[in-house]
């Protein structure tokens, strides 16, 4: 049954979810994309995830008086892994009870302090003495002489000679740095713009786009030392970031994923140009939408940095992805990239650049190197394993100062795909599944129900598996099967659907739409076997490095998806290894965007980014000898 909802509004972002009465803070606040630090893993021994709420919180339990005050207490301080909801509530979030991004970074494998705020796009307002009689130098070694040497391209060089002059030598020179010695001169704006310089970070999914807007000149705070502020995640939340924009990858008409993509550039002539020209379009209308939540012109951005998987990005570029159709699995390149966007197709400023991530090897690309970078696995204290659950499941395992990753082709389940009434973690959605004496449903916006995310559908197979009515197998109990105590509100739930058992969710008087809402026994073999390929992927990396499961330091999940799923059910399910303490289990939120913004903001993460990709060793599965039959084995769920 679908339960009544209370609001929770975090401040001071202004987000605001809706969860079941009983729902602990901690999980209130990554509904609303907020990563708390909880280095004991809601344990509720630390005391790091620290709000403040006025009204709606649950009495304070026995951790909570242990470790706050009583003043504190009284004043609205609780611990988000404690604090259940009652009623509507608003939270405030301190600074302090962010999830710390100040991480150190390797570069040759010393470790440095945090990275400085140094953007590669730079401003710098001047005001030139004319040229007269006792001062004829040439236009540009004048500007040279107030900026530094710089190199220009013919383009803008035809026109600074009448902008120069249009402007009484007084303007703003807008520069960005390349691989080149020298910046280059992209522009120069009448008056002084210093204070408004535009980039976008995107997180390119198989699936979905997410996009950032953000101000560069802001990552520092007026007045401050840009050289001396540290590069912090959470500050650039909340400093510079201006607008924020997500929509459903457009390549997803082609196939849902990066196997059936790699095959439509193949096998049609024009399949490529087609891949090429959705992505770039669907890039180009999410910068509009950012530009316009802004209030600024999209010629106004210098740069756009990309975080996405290797296919993703070749096809962005429009680099055909064939030899990553097969084995051995090879990108068309390395390294990190930097291409002017106008080579891509994106309607910016005429002379931005496009910033791309390296990639690892096979299909560990960009988007895992962000992933190292962004959550510092690589000066983990002990063994740490890092796991970003998407349509292609990547995993880095950091052993013995050594980082190891590999990549699963786990599908699109867990984004809804392939499930009878899956959908995108969107309004309307099912996210989140309970049983007591009954069945509880949570709904995204709080409306009647039109189908079942990632979230929930792992959450029914673990109550399924919990209450006896899914098998380890994976097969799903007929009406006649059900053990015996089975509760009757779920054993109400089984019926028929095209001659095979399936669950209901939500009846049709429930729904929004006039028909169930049910889990399928077809579903539930996709489900097994996206579990099965991270699992097993999982299992050859710890093997391979000598790690038990149960040795492991902490387990970090990334991933838009990753950060909304309930430990203790994936756990049930076998899609985290079920010997890891609980509490080492921890959320670092999308890390794929994270990566994107450091790079946006930082030349020395960028340098990192490089040093961090090669030191990484790419191991593919599809050549480890154990692999088909760890995977048909992962695919069992844990008894």
């Amino acid at each position: 049954m679908r339960e009544t909802e209370v609001a929770v509004t975090f401040q001071p972002s202004g987000k605001t979810v809706h969860v079941l009465g009983g729902t602990r803070l901690l999980e209130a606040a990554v509904g609303a994309e907020i990563v708390l630090d909880q280095p004991c893993g809601g344990a509720g021994t630390c005391g790091k995830c620290r709000l403040v709420v006025a009204s709606g919180a649950s009495e304070p339990t026995e951790a909570e008086i242990d470790l706050l005050r009583a003043e504190e207490l009284d004043a609205g301080v609780r611990l988000a892994c404690q604090a259940s909801v009652d009623g509507p509530a608003t939270v405030e979030v301190p600074q302090d009870s962010l999830l710390a991004s100040h991480h150190k970074i390797l570069v040759d494998g010393s470790p440095l302090e945090p990275t400085s705020i140094d953007p590669a796009v730079r401003k710098r307002y001047v005001e030139l003495p004319p040229p007269d009689r006792d001062d004829a130098v040439d236009d540009l070694t004048r500007l040279q002489r107030a900026i530094g040497p710089f190199h220009i391209g013919l383009e803008l060089l035809r026109e600074m000679p009448a902008r120069l002059r249009a402007t009484n030598f007084r303007g703003t020179a807008v520069l960005i740095d390349s691989d080149l010695i020298d910046a280059e001169l992209i522009d120069f704006e009448p008056e002084n713009t210093e204070a408004q310089i535009y980039a976008v970070a995107i997180d390119l999914g198989t699936t979905t786009l997410v996009g950032v807007l953000m101000n560069l000149s802001n990552a520092a705070e007026p007045g401050d030392n840009s050289d001396e502020i540290e590069l912090d995640r959470n500050n650039l939340d909340e400093g510079n970031q201006l607008a924020v924009a997500s929509r459903l990858n457009p390549q997803t008409r082609f196939g849902d994923d990066v196997l059936s993509r790699i095959l439509h550039a193949q096998q049609l002539p024009q399949g490529l140009s087609e891949l090429q020209e959705s992505i770039v379009e669907g890039v180009d209308r999410m910068i509009g939408e950012l530009a316009a939540m802004a209030a600024i012109g999209a010629e106004q951005i210098y740069e756009v940095t990309f975080s996405g998987n290797t296919t993703m990005q070749q096809l962005l570029c429009g680099i055909d992805p064939s030899a990553l159709g097969g084995v051995p699995f090879v990108p068309a390149v390395g390294r990190g990239l930097l291409l002017p966007t106008t080579q891509l197709g994106l309607h910016v400023h005429p002379r931005a650049t496009a910033c791309l991530l390296p990639v690892i090897g096979g299909f560990v690309g960009g988007d895992t190197v962000s992933g190292i970078l962004a959550t510092g696995l690589a000066v983990s204290d002990g063994p740490t394993l890092l796991i970003d659950i998407g349509t292609n499941g990547e995993i880095v395992l950091f052993a013995d100062g050594k980082l190891t990753a590999a990549s699963t082709a786990a599908g699109p389940a867990f984004e809804g795909a392939r499930i009878l009434h899956g959908m995108r973690g969107t309004r309307g959605a099912i996210e989140k599944v309970v049983v007591d004496q009954q069945l509880h449903a949570n709904v995204i916006g709080d409306v009647p129900p039109t189908g079942l995310c990632g979230s929930a559908l792992i959450d029914v197979a673990a109550e399924l598996l919990r209450h006896g009515l899914l098998t380890p197998a994976g097969r799903l109990c007929t009406a006649d099967q059900l053990p015996d105590g089975t509760l009757p509100d779920l054993a109400r739930r089984i019926v028929s659907h095209e001659g095979h058992p399936a669950f209901v969710l939500a009846w049709e008087s429930e729904t929004d739409t006039g028909g169930a809402v049910m889990l399928t026994q077809r579903d539930l073999r996709e489900l097994q076997l996206a579990t099965g390929a991270i699992r097993a992927g999982i299992a050859i990396l710890l093997r391979r490095a000598g790690v038990d499961p149960a040795d492991l330091k902490a387990v970090l999940l990334a991933g838009g998806f990753g950060n909304f799923i309930r430990r203790s059910n994936a756990q049930r399910i076998g899609l985290i290894p079920p010997e890891v303490p609980h509490p080492r289990i921890r959320y670092q939120g999308n890390t794929s965007l994270a990566g994107a913004r450091m790079i946006a903001v930082s030349k020395q993460a960028r340098i990192a980014a490089e040093e961090l990709a090669r030191r990484t060793e790419h191991l593919d599965l599809s050549r480890d000898p154990e692999f088909q039959t760890t995977f048909g084995d992962a695919m069992i769920f844990p008894a």
